[in-house]
């Protein structure tokens, strides 16, 4: 067989090594320069091989990367090993901080290892851009998302303790949230991943690392954030010692008209705090609009930016101020 020669039709576009050689496929041919290695023993083909869509958010393009590195990794995958850590919960969507290299640059593929857990005295995998575990069955519980086998999202939390605290409490955020009707909300009654009593029993099953900051954050983990940005901007508050506001309220005007849902309001001094993500376009003009018309209703209006959660003095200056006006 040379570099050339079709493959067999029992190789899909994503394949293990030692299925082809089964199947008759030569070492020279594996070689090919059609054929892409991402990790040792998997071969992809390169004209199938669906390049990760570019976003101008850094978390979001850094979690499709770990989910298609999970996908390109998956043929390797042994039956009893499952996606863990970070990677399980990129795969469930959930938010995580930014990876960066030694250097000081924000992580691209190569540099976001896979985690990978096995049961009990199971071999973990052991290969370049793999970090593998060992776990028992007590401390985890398995499931599938959008085909790939993965820790559930209880106790994927329950793993990544060494998580800074604002970022846990970020994550359970997001795997607890509660999908309650209101005004053009979306998946209304669609059922959270995770409950906090959930994420407590993960916690509780046995020893984890980090587990005194996860049972920190379980105190903090509220279910109407819905965003990872949002919850930040609560925690700073409350660490400050400025009151928890409400969450993701809709507001009326007098006349019973819908002004907008609020990522956070103190209803009895009429403060709405609203966390601006990266806006373009129709998103922009709407939010400008929306905040006009709380404005103009009488709520004083604080608006949140990237900048301003770097600076988290001057944001708890200006709530404190506008709380007590």
């Amino acid at each position: 067989m040379t570099v050339n020669d079709p493959l067999p039709d029992e190789v899909n576009d994503a394949f293990p090594v030692w299925l082809a050689r089964a199947n008759g496929v030569s070492r020279v041919r594996l070689r090919g320069k059609d054929l892409e290695s991402p990790f040792y023993g998997v071969r992809l083909r390169g004209d199938a091989v669906a390049p990760v869509v570019q976003t101008d958010d850094p978390y979001e393009y850094q979690r499709r990367l770990r989910v298609a590195r999970a996908r390109q990794y998956a043929p390797r995958l042994h039956t009893g090993h499952f996606y863990s850590h970070q990677t399980a919960a990129s795969v469930w969507g959930g938010p995580l901080p930014l990876s960066f290299t030694p250097a000081g640059q924000t992580a691209g593929a190569a540099d976001l290892e896979l985690h990978v857990s096995a049961f009990g005295h199971l071999p973990f995998p052991r290969t370049a851009g793999v970090t593998g575990h060992r776990t028992l069955q007590r401390l985890t519980e398995l499931d599938e998302h959008d085909g790939l086998r993965v820790s559930s999202p209880a106790a994927t939390w329950a793993s990544l303790g060494t998580l800074p605290l604002f970022d846990l409490i970020a994550l359970g955020d997001y795997f607890c949230r509660r999908w309650r009707a209101g005004y053009g909300r979306p998946d209304v009654g669609r059922e959270p991943l995770a409950t906090v009593d959930g994420l407590r029993e993960m916690v509780e099953a046995g020893r984890r690392r980090g587990a005194a900051r996860l049972r920190q954050a379980l105190a903090a983990i509220r279910e109407d954030s819905w965003s990872p940005r949002e919850s930040r901007v609560r925690c700073i508050l409350v660490a400050a010692g400025i009151p928890e506001p409400d969450l993701n309220v809709d507001i009326f005007d007098a006349y019973g008209r819908f002004l907008g849902c609020v990522d956070m309001v103190y209803r009895a001094q009429r403060v709405a705090i609203e966390y601006l993500g990266m806006l373009h376009g129709e998103q922009w003009a709407q939010d400008v609009e929306r905040m006009a018309a709380l404005r103009a209703a009488g709520w004083t209006v604080i608006e949140v930016t990237s900048l301003l959660l770097k600076r988290p003095e001057e944001l708890v200056a200006r709530v404190r101020a506008a709380l007590s006006s």
